[in-house]
């Protein structure tokens, strides 16, 4: 079923200038890339953005960690793309992350690995519409 899902590069990739890399894997993996654009977030906006983790240990810090650089915010669409993507990704903590993942290969901690993408068809719908509008979205 084809989908989309929203994926970040955080400001820890776009700092250590891995844009390029993970666009790339991305490609390579039959996923289009359907819109792109930089931001730098706020920190009310990341609060925005993470509210569903609101009341967590890690809102705090997640939070500032996203709003202290620039992303790239982009969607993607593919077949069964969240599920993909998600894999391209690897796990969370990058230490139980499968050899050859974006944060496996990338990532420095648990915080700070390099990527985020949509859990869900309903989450993807709300990230998506968080950061790009329906004139930055072709049909």
């Amino acid at each position: 079923m084809k989908e989309r899902t929203l994926s970040i590069i955080k400001p820890d990739g776009v700092l250590r200038n891995l844009i390029g890399e993970v666009i790339k894997r991305i490609e390579g993996r039959d996923m289009t890339i359907k819109a792109l654009k930089m931001i730098r977030m706020t920190k009310d906006q990341a609060r925005g953005f993470y509210a569903v983790h609101a009341g967590k240990p890690f809102f705090e810090s997640v939070t500032d960690f996203m709003s202290s650089g620039p992303c790239v915010v982009m969607v993607l669409e593919g077949e069964d793309v969240i599920k993909r993507y998600r894999e391209l990704m690897g796990a969370t903590n990058y230490k139980d992350a499968a050899e050859g993942t974006i944060r496996r290969e990338f990532a420095v901690d648990i915080e700070k690995n390099i990527v985020h993408g949509s859990d869900s068809p309903e989450t993807a719908q709300f990230e998506i519409s968080y950061f790009f509008n329906a004139l930055e979205l072709p049909k």
